[in-house]
C-alpha cells in the first residue's frame, strides 16, 4: 500500500517539477530540458531528478549548475503546488539515455546502409 503511494507521489513530483523547470527564466537552462524520471526516498526527504538536456557538454554542466542554484526555489514551488507534509530536497542528475538512444539509432542506420 505504501509503495503505491510513493509511486503516485513520484508521478506528481515529476509532472510538477517539469512544469516548474519550464517556467524558470535562467538563460543557462536550454529550452530542450526535460525531466525523465524522479526517484523519491521512502521518507520523502530527498528526491533525485534525472534530467535530459540537449546541447553541448558545456551547456549541460551550466544547466545542471543553474538547476542546483535554483533548487530552493524549485522546492518552494513544489511545496506550494503539492499538498505534502514533507517536500523533498532535490538533487539533479544528468540523464544520458537520450544520447545513448541517438547513438544506437545511428549505428543501426549505418549497419542497414552497409557503411559499417
Amino acid at each position: 500500500m505504501a509503495n503505491n503511494r510513493i509511486e503516485r507521489i513520484k508521478e506528481e513530483v515529476l509532472r510538477e517539477l517539469a512544469s516548474v523547470i519550464r517556467s524558470l527564466k535562467d538563460p543557462r537552462i536550454p529550452d530542450m530540458t526535460s525531466v525523465v524520471a524522479v526517484d523519491v526516498t521512502k521518507d520523502l526527504k530527498y528526491a533525485k531528478a534525472h534530467v535530459s538536456i540537449m546541447g553541448s557538454e558545456e551547456e549541460k554542466t551550466a544547466a545542471l549548475a543553474a538547476l542546483k542554484s535554483a533548487s530552493g526555489f524549485i522546492r518552494r514551488e513544489i511545496s506550494a503546488r503539492l499538498n505534502l507534509r514533507i517536500t523533498p530536497e532535490f538533487t539533479f542528475v544528468l540523464d544520458r539515455s537520450v544520447d545513448y538512444g541517438i547513438r544506437i539509432n545511428d549505428l543501426i542506420s549505418k549497419i542497414n546502409k552497409g557503411d559499417l
